[in-house]
């Protein structure tokens, strides 16, 4: 028998910016968000069956989708295990980034994996993507490792970890980039 993970707390919403609203990712959002994934990562996007096998394991994997105004802005999803949990997405558009989404993301992530029981939280990032580093840095993630030719188009990856034994997510603040 599997056990679903728990939803985010109402603690743990709060941080999301005011505008914005956060909810698990569906089925039905998989189009939006794989049209969204093309967009924002031309040469690494998903395939959408990828998403469709990613939300069929609820027992193990948690996706959000932020909206505003109704459409899709931005989305992130985690896998966990036995002591450990991976970034395995986030993505903020053009247009709501530089107003805490992102960073709001990455504290949820956070959260939940300590939830689940994680130790530590894992994630790949192109080496560049400055911007998507900055933030992970600000979060409290470094660099471990270096996976060379990780991605489609033979750029190499950071590897980056986060311990989630100690609490070092930082506070929101306001106008927080990504």
């Amino acid at each position: 028998m599997s056990v679903r993970l728990a939803a985010a707390t109402p603690a743990e919403l709060e941080g999301l910016p005011l505008g914005y609203s956060l909810r698990e990712m569906s089925a039905a959002d998989i189009p939006a968000v794989h049209t969204l994934e093309e967009a924002l990562f031309p040469a690494d996007a998903w395939p959408l069956h990828l998403f469709e096998e990613e939300l069929a394991h609820p027992e193990w994997r948690l996706y959000w989708v932020i909206e505003a105004d109704g459409e899709i802005v931005a989305y992130a999803g985690a896998q966990y295990s036995s002591g450990m949990a991976d970034v395995q997405t986030i993505a903020v558009t053009p247009a709501h980034e530089g107003r805490g989404l992102g960073g709001f993301l990455m504290r949820l992530m956070a959260a939940r994996s300590r939830a689940w029981g994680a130790t530590d939280l894992l994630l790949e990032v192109r080496v560049d993507n400055e911007r998507a580093q900055g933030l992970y840095l600000r979060h409290g993630y470094s660099v471990i490792h270096t996976r060379r030719g990780y991605y489609n188009d033979g750029c190499d990856a950071l590897i980056m970890n986060k311990s989630l034994l100690a609490d070092t997510e930082p506070e929101r603040n306001e106008g927080e980039s990504a």
